[in-house]
């Protein structure tokens, strides 16, 4: 095993760069605390550096990195570089100190680097290692939005993992939002396989820019021997802000694009009087839902709540158009043909946001996923996890559900 050693004197001596190839019991070319140490007082004033792991380590951490630091001296110059390519690291301040991100397992990396003494005397380093390899590789199996879709100013960030997280914190601090415009937003675990961000409440995304998503998980340990083994982006647009505002006693919406009023009309929502465990399941949940998805025609049946005899007055089997949805217990706005009758006079659905079908065209053409539509009017609340409404939440809690306890800014 070897270190190369790079001595220079001052300038004017007539000498520069000589080179010594010293083998592992050379004075200067040390192990300490598990890394190789170079130069030193032996060295005629040379600063020393040391670089963790050491020269020929095979079983390297990931998640430690990279540390290179010098005495008697600053760091000039600090490469990793792995298959040749180089990795990412910050040097410190007072440029004594550098380190990298976390490694890739199962991997070959080479380090150089530089420093020099006050005196204009020069260390060279070099080393070569090889990390752990992972048991078990931590991936990502699901990251909402998109690829570049276009969404509405509520959008969360949902990320799924392939499997359970055991350091939740380590995991988190590789998570990076960005956004152009600044947005003050947080992580929330629902649990050991999901992670959700979203913005603050009353503070959505602003419109019309672009937001990326990293996951730098490559080294991230989140268990016994469980490593990330690749790193992953997703970028998105938000797009113009539309709200849309239902009032179950007037019988009314609003949608309103980026402030200003777009449309007004004449809706029908949950008749109410069906109650199971407490809950009135035919009334409109009142809060903060976001939509979801949207289907050109969407079979709705009564199966749901456990009617499917033809016979029972409660049985019913629809496919209606232009249904958008905005929650997991099968609440949508959407099409009714059949109930113009009720539009703006009664509330009528089994939950639904039921409308006239030239507006339900229209509002399914104009919506994005992430869209708010904020309900009132009804003694029915809508759960934070009813879909995806996390905005029910409070702001506080939410924020305690992030495994770091901390708020996040995009800017």
């Amino acid at each position: 095993m070897q270190r190369r050693l790079s001595t220079g004197v001052r300038a004017g001596t007539g000498a520069a760069g000589i080179v010594v190839l010293l083998l592992a019991t050379g004075c200067s070319g040390t192990e300490k605390g598990g890394g190789v140490t170079v130069g030193g007082k032996d060295e005629a004033g040379a600063p020393q550096v040391t670089v963790t792991p050491g020269n020929g380590e095979g079983k390297a951490k990931p998640e430690a990195g990279v540390q290179v630091t010098a005495a008697g001296g600053t760091l000039e110059q600090v490469t990793l570089t792995r298959k040749g390519k180089p990795v990412d690291g910050a040097l410190s301040p007072d440029k004594t100190g550098w380190k990298s991100r976390t490694l890739l397992p199962g991997s070959q990396y080479q380090v150089n680097a530089v420093a020099k003494s006050p005196q204009g005397k020069t260390t060279t380093v070099t080393a070569a290692f090889t990390t752990l390899k992972a048991a078990n590789e931590l991936g990502i199996a699901d990251i909402t939005p998109s690829a570049g879709e276009k969404v509405g100013v509520g959008m969360p960030i949902m990320v799924t993992f392939n499997r359970p997280v055991g350091d939740r914190k380590a995991v988190e601090q590789s998570l990076e939002v960005k956004s152009t415009k600044p947005a003050t937003g947080a992580w929330y675990w629902t649990s050991d396989t999901q992670v959700i961000f979203r913005t603050k409440n009353g503070q959505y995304w602003q419109p019309n820019q672009q937001v990326s998503f990293k996951a730098r998980l490559a080294g991230v340990k989140s268990g016994k021997k469980t490593y990330g083994v690749k790193d992953y982006t997703r970028s998105f647009r938000i797009g113009s802000s539309q709200i849309t505002t239902v009032n179950t006693k007037t019988k009314k919406a609003v949608l309103k694009v980026n402030g200003k009023q777009k449309k007004l009309w004449k809706i029908s929502a949950g008749k109410g009087g069906r109650v199971r465990n407490g809950i009135d399941t035919y009334l409109t949940t009142s809060g903060v839902h976001l939509t979801m998805s949207k289907h050109l025609v969407e079979r709705m049946t009564s199966a749901w709540m456990g009617v499917t005899d033809k016979k029972d007055p409660e049985y019913y089997d629809l496919k209606l158009p232009h249904a958008v949805r905005i929650s997991n217990s099968g609440e949508y706005l959407h099409a009714s043909p059949d109930r113009y009758w009720a539009f703006g006079r009664t509330n009528a659905s089994h939950g639904c946001v039921n409308m006239p079908p030239p507006v339900a065209k229209w509002f399914y053409d104009l919506a994005h996923r992430g869209d708010p539509v904020v309900i009132t009017g009804t003694k029915r609340t809508l759960e934070w996890n009813n879909g995806w409404s996390f905005y029910q939440m409070p702001w506080g809690k939410w924020v305690q559900g992030s495994a770091l306890d901390r708020t996040v800014s995009t800017g």
